[in-house]
């Protein structure tokens, strides 16, 4: 599991079983309410982006990802 505090580029988590991986994120910390985390993140399988604030103790599964490095001959 992965908090949404901890996001950074790259990392891929599922939400409702999709994986995605974060574009873009930003802390949050308004003058008054709670702090948030603003985050950009693409959809692997459909290539949709999305852009959504989540609450920092909000919890997701990892997704695990296999990338090769290829050549083209």
């Amino acid at each position: 599991m992965i908090y949404a505090s901890d996001f950074r580029k790259g990392i891929t988590f599922e939400i409702n079983g999709e994986p995605h991986v974060i574009l873009d994120f930003q802390h949050v910390k308004p003058g008054k309410g709670a702090a948030f985390v603003r985050t950009k993140y693409r959809n692997i399988l459909t290539g949709a982006t999305r852009e959504e604030a989540f609450n920092p103790n909000d919890k997701f599964p990892k997704a695990h990802i296999e990338t090769k490095t290829m050549q083209y001959l």
